[in-house]
């Protein structure tokens, strides 16, 4: 064996390992098996060209065993299961449907009311959930029933809620940008805060396109009016407990005493957890709702740790294989320009994200287009002055963090896989509505310009991301 393996080329081999890989994603093959299969193939060809069959073997087995246990053991992946926890304690708990009455209250005067009022709640519950696909299905219960009721196109209405669910990605706690930063292995407290204001100006860009098609087409979306201000006033106090538990999780990120942060991520999630916990119980939750809530964050955990896991063993053999520093270096010797190579980039992303999951796709190509990024901004150890991009490394890896999340937001409304476009068809069949998945595809198509929008808006302003973190 070791013989014949001796004339074969090992960046060669990674090439078409890869290929593979996305043909085994394209024909259904889940994310985590299929790059786990790849990259212990990749392992056992690496290791029996040097060591032999029996003994290359062996070690293959062993490394794509420790991979994933020394990852999973990390401080940081803790997150993941408390932001989700967070989200489904506050469904529970019905903190949602105050949230959505409030926004209706106070926004449904204006043209498609109940959208925009969509948009806001998403981006509240946002805050206090970290999953894209739990933030739709909870308004598909919540938002859509209303809009239908006030006669507004149901194509619509299905496409506000699967694009307002989008907003989870980046408004902090988000688990995409926690799996982003310990993939790049970035501050993680620092992306979470650079999410903040991109996500509050995706969900005004959100809400001016809902303006813009409701005045365009009259019977889209009808304005909601009659309340009075003493109503509007009187809907506030069930929305606070949403708002405490985001002033608690930003705060005790943000804030640095004499002795460095108040808390670090991990335990501001496990904190914002605890208070949503206690409120959900102040609220009358039943034994079988908590039950509930636990078990649909553990099996949404497990989905995403079985991914990282899958994807960990694929990136260790592409290190062995040094693909990310070939493509690293073939990036940065292009003579053209970083934005436009950027762009290319990113739209390699949109394409990707019509066949893939958006963790799915940013945590096996982040590996690989991430060192080009950085090669292309200047190097690991730029100045701000010398960089491509007029930022330091730091910076630059926290930018395009925010940008290419904002691309993986596209995944979760784009035909063919979409998938809050199927979360909210199901749920909306599940509760006899006439909505279909097509239905839900065709609503949220206009909001594809919108992200659009945003990400050149971050590419144009970078200020508009690097500010906050900037300030810790």
């Amino acid at each position: 064996m070791r013989a014949l393996l001796d004339g074969v080329d090992i960046f060669t081999v990674s090439l078409w390992l890869s290929a593979l890989l996305l043909v085994l994603v394209l024909i259904g093959v889940r994310v985590a098996f299929a790059a786990a299969f790849v990259g212990m193939l990749g392992l056992c060809i690496y290791f029996m060209q040097r060591q032999g069959f029996d003994r290359g073997l062996v070690t293959a087995i062993k490394l794509a065993g420790q991979v994933p246990h020394s990852k999973s053991t990390g401080y940081a992946l803790s997150l993941i299961p408390t932001f989700i926890l967070i989200g489904y304690l506050a469904y529970y708990a019905g903190l949602t449907r105050a949230l959505f009455e409030a926004a209706k209250r106070w926004v449904g005067w204006l043209p498609g009311g109940l959208g925009v009022a969509t948009v806001f709640a998403t981006a509240g519950f946002a805050a206090v959930s970290g999953a894209s696909v739990a933030t739709s299905a909870v308004f598909a219960r919540i938002a859509i029933p209303e809009m239908l009721k006030m006669n507004y196109d149901k194509a619509f209405a299905a496409g506000v809620v699967a694009a307002g669910g989008t907003l989870a990605s980046l408004i902090p706690p988000s688990a995409i940008l926690v799996i982003y930063a310990i993939i790049v292995e970035q501050s993680v407290g620092k992306l979470l805060l650079a999410g903040f204001i991109p996500g509050m100006v995706s969900a005004l860009i959100y809400a001016g396109l809902v303006i813009g098609l409701a005045k365009t087409r009259k019977n889209l979306g009808p304005p909601v009016t009659g309340f009075t201000w003493g109503e509007r006033f009187a809907s506030l106090p069930g929305a606070i407990p949403i708002l405490f538990v985001v002033f608690i999780i930003i705060f005790s990120i943000y804030y640095r005493g004499e002795d460095g942060a108040w808390a670090t991520p991990t335990e501001a999630g496990a904190l914002g957890a605890f208070v949503v916990l206690i409120m959900a119980l102040w609220k009358g939750m039943k034994w079988g709702q908590l039950r509930s809530a636990l078990m649909e964050a553990a099996k949404l955990t497990a989905m995403i740790f079985a991914m990282i896991w899958g994807v960990l063993i694929y990136v260790r053999f592409l290190g062995f294989a040094q693909l990310p520093d070939q493509f690293a270096a073939f990036i940065s010797g292009l003579e053209m320009s970083p934005y436009l190579v950027l762009l290319m980039i990113l739209g390699a992303y949109v394409i990707l994200g019509m066949f893939m999951d958006a963790i799915g796709m940013l945590i096996l190509t982040l590996p690989v287009t991430f060192p080009a990024i950085i090669a292309l901004n200047g190097g690991p150890d730029v100045t701000r002055e010398m960089s491509a991009f007029g930022m330091t490394s730091e910076e630059c890896a926290i930018w395009f963090g925010i940008i290419v999340v904002k691309m993986a937001e596209l995944c979760l409304i784009t035909p063919p896989i979409g998938l809050n476009c199927f979360v909210v068809a199901g749920v909306a069949q599940d509760s006899k509505l006439p909505i279909s998945v097509q239905d839900v595809f065709r609503g949220a198509t206009p909001f594809f310009g919108a992200d659009v929008a945003t990400v050149a808006v971050l590419i144009a302003f970078p200020g508009i991301v690097l500010w906050l973190p900037s300030l810790v």
